[in-house]
């Protein structure tokens, strides 16, 4: 049995990351990571939406405070604008049986470029080689006709829409959780207010609220706009270079809509907090900031954000607790400093968090 002070096992004390100092111009990949015990990565959602755990970070005073999911009305305050990202998670998981060699193949559907073809990830994608066909559950047939790097171009012999999705594909889990897929994430891997379907991983933050909640912050003055950014993988992909400056950004596209542009400039001229509900809408709303206004209509981001970086939107940010090594802890390192933020997470692990998708939330601001 692990020994326990002030109600801390020392093995979690022990997880804790000594991380070292750097320079914004020296910055490395190995700067950004922090030591994980297993037990703590998330594989279920919690037994209700909505009963994680929240620590909240002040960045002016460095405090940390510890809450839950539903003190979040009593945390913001009247006139902060929440943007929530209203992309719908595609069931873009294919499982299927290769017509060479008999054996199960998996695919992640990442984009649509036609009626019958995708751009796709495949498992063991070596072995997925151009002319290789593979055979699914309701008897449709795919080829793989294009290969690029580590994308497959899939054409089918039907058309293949969200609609044929939602009956023969699996929600799309992140690697990280070691199990299959299950009815209940058909629901809980979707945000409440979930709108427009292309995203291949959920905008995780966004998994907390529930109705009710959201109806507590409407009653507190909180102020909500909804854009749509659809989630690539490679949102949470880890940084493979030695130097993050190297690191090539994958692109994502999104959506601002009039009310929903409008609300957020509003709340700027008049002083008011802008919070983003995770970092897939920082990323959208850092891009399309142009002199002051935000552009409407769709874009496509590949931006980078790291420490260095001038925020020139958000003036918080509500999101899970994210992978070492990756971009996504890059961006919020950039937003409250590095250190801060991984002495933060080592907290998370002495308090026992749970981490990643199915996690608890953190909110800075």
């Amino acid at each position: 049995m692990a020994v326990r002070r002030n109600g801390v096992s020392q093995s979690a004390l022990a997880a804790v990351h000594l991380f070292r100092p750097y320079s914004i111009g020296s910055m490395k990949t190995a700067d950004f990571t922090f030591d994980l015990p297993e037990r703590l990565i998330a594989q279920r959602p919690s037994p209700e939406r909505g009963a994680s755990r929240l620590m909240t970070l002040d960045r002016a005073s460095r405090e940390r405070r510890f809450f839950h999911i539903a003190d979040a009305p009593d945390i913001l305050k009247a006139g902060d604008l929440l943007v929530f990202n209203n992309s719908r998670v595609r069931k873009a998981r294919l499982l299927g049986t290769s017509l060479n060699t008999g054996a199960r193949v998996e695919f992640l559907l990442l984009k649509r470029l036609d009626t019958y073809t995708w751009q796709a990830m495949a498992s063991r994608s070596k072995r997925r080689r151009i002319g290789s066909g593979c055979l699914f559950a309701d008897g449709t047939r795919a080829e793989i006709t294009g290969s690029d790097g580590e994308y497959r171009v899939l054409h089918f012999d039907a058309p293949v829409d969200n609609a044929w999705l939602d009956i023969h594909g699996h929600i799309p889990l992140p690697p990280y959780i070691k199990r299959p897929d299950e009815p209940e994430d058909s629901d809980r891997y979707q945000t409440v207010y979930a709108k427009t379907t292309g995203s291949a991983a959920a905008p995780t933050a966004g998994l907390h609220f529930t109705e009710t909640l959201l109806a507590r912050l409407k009653e507190r003055g909180v102020e909500t706009a909804f854009i749509t950014l659809h989630v690539g993988l490679g949102t949470f992909l880890p940084v493979r270079t030695e130097h993050i400056e190297d690191h090539a950004m994958h692109e994502e596209v999104f959506t601002i809509d009039e009310e929903a542009a409008s609300a957020v400039e509003r709340a700027k001229a008049e002083g008011r907090r802008v919070i983003a509900v995770g970092t897939t809408g920082v990323r959208a709303l850092e891009s399309a900031w142009k002199d002051g206004r935000l552009a409407r209509g769709e874009g496509a981001t590949s931006i980078f954000i790291y420490p260095g970086y001038e925020f020139k939107v958000i003036e918080g940010i509500f999101t899970n607790f994210h992978t070492p090594k990756s971009s996504l802890l890059m961006l919020v390192s950039a937003f409250a400093g590095r250190d801060f933020i991984l002495e933060s997470y080592c907290e998370a692990v002495r308090h026992e968090f749970r981490f990643f998708s199915y996690g608890d939330a953190m909110l800075i601001l």
